[in-house]
């Protein structure tokens, strides 16, 4: 078989995650990427990596405004939410932040998610298939409870967060509102934080911002990241790069680099600015496109020939706006692909999550597919 046919069918396969479930939104992006930066109104899309770059560590941004991650988390949580901050604030959280995903934590956290591996792909064992959103959902919901040490059940924190995130991102997308999108939003907020209220709830919170974060941002990004990881793996033959410990960590950025799980980076221009030689006014909503900046749509993933760090960590952010999650991304793709691989598994069924906030899938059913 040609090489180039388990690729194709491995980004046919992926790209399906973006048609279904935002097809006006991706069909826009799509329609300007050949040029760094392109206007479209007050909208500014930034498709180039150094114009992504630049956007990211020269250009200030309004961190609260309606319809950015900022925005979004501020109407979740109330604020102290790290992305909604500025200044010391901004610092203060997210040096906590950085201690509980920093190495020594990210070690911490591992025997909670290598558990989950362990038992829900043992059925791979006995020829019995595995659905990857729902394993990856119970990773997510898990490392959540460690991080945050509270003793909701990871299925309900996972699907709270899901939900949050999911009513909350519609004011990033481009149409009109959906009756009661508001009400649906704070009841979904409203759970999220009593899940993860420290000591049953009782008493003011003052990290609930920073907890309600920490939680969407890990549960949306691992349930979106992880099994598109291993559907790409499978569909494009690439069980044998995830084999080889030397060949692992390599594989594992590609593939971060090309799901891109946070494709779209929405934010709003604090002051003008020039942008690869165009102008961006105060005001001015900017869709910053990591998908693209990071060469996702153009270069496969291959542990051979990976893309260059600066490249490939883009999806991750830059400067001071760099996610602190990259770690713990890293790590639990580079176990999960560590435990499958063995299996070779192939995709059996898949479909895609209409309602989720980033592009994934609501069911990956995977099958071992030759001998361990």
């Amino acid at each position: 078989m040609n090489r180039t046919d388990p690729v194709r069918a491995a980004r046919r396969r992926d790209r399906r995650v973006y048609t279904h479930a935002h097809p006006l939104l991706f069909a826009l992006l799509a329609a300007g990427r050949r040029r760094p930066v392109v206007r479209v109104g007050r909208t500014v899309l930034v498709h180039g990596t150094d114009a992504y770059r630049e956007v990211l560590t020269r250009v200030p941004l309004d961190r609260e405004a309606a319809g950015t991650t900022g925005g979004a988390v501020r109407e979740l949580s109330g604020g102290g939410g790290l992305f909604d901050q500025e200044g010391a604030g901004h610092r203060e959280s997210r040096r906590a932040v950085l201690e509980g995903l920093g190495a020594a934590g990210v070690e911490r956290l591992r025997p909670v998610w290598q558990e989950v591996l362990v038992r829900r792909l043992a059925p791979l064992g006995d020829g019995r298939p595995v659905d990857l959103v729902a394993l990856a959902r119970e990773v997510s919901g898990a490392t959540v409870r460690a991080l945050l040490g509270v003793g909701a059940e990871p299925g309900a924190v996972a699907d709270a967060a899901a939900r949050a995130a999911a009513t909350a991102v519609r004011d990033h997308l481009p149409g009109p509102r959906r009756p009661g999108a508001a009400r649906a939003a704070a009841s979904a907020a409203a759970r999220l934080t009593e899940l993860l209220a420290p000591g049953g709830g009782d008493g003011e919170d003052p990290d609930a911002g920073l907890r309600a974060m920490l939680a969407v941002a890990t549960v949306n990004t691992t349930v979106a990241a992880l099994p598109r990881a291993a559907a790409w793996c499978a569909d494009a033959e690439l069980w044998e790069q995830a084999a080889d410990e030397r060949l692992r960590p390599a594989l594992v950025g590609e593939l971060l680099r090309v799901t891109a799980a946070s494709p779209v980076l929405p934010r709003v221009a604090a002051a003008d600015a020039v942008v690869c030689g165009r102008r961006v006014r105060a005001g001015d909503r900017l869709l910053l496109v990591a998908r693209h900046a990071a060469r996702a749509h153009r270069d496969a993933p291959d542990a051979h020939g990976p893309a260059r760090p600066g490249v490939a960590r883009l999806v991750f952010g830059a400067g001071p706006h760099t996610c602190p999650g990259a770690r713990l991304a890293h790590a639990q793709l580079d176990d999960l692909l560590a435990a499958l691989a063995p299996y070779r598994p192939t995709v059996v069924r898949s479909r895609v999550d209409r309602r989720a906030a980033l592009p994934g899938w609501r069911t990956l059913t995977i099958r071992a597919g030759g001998p361990r």
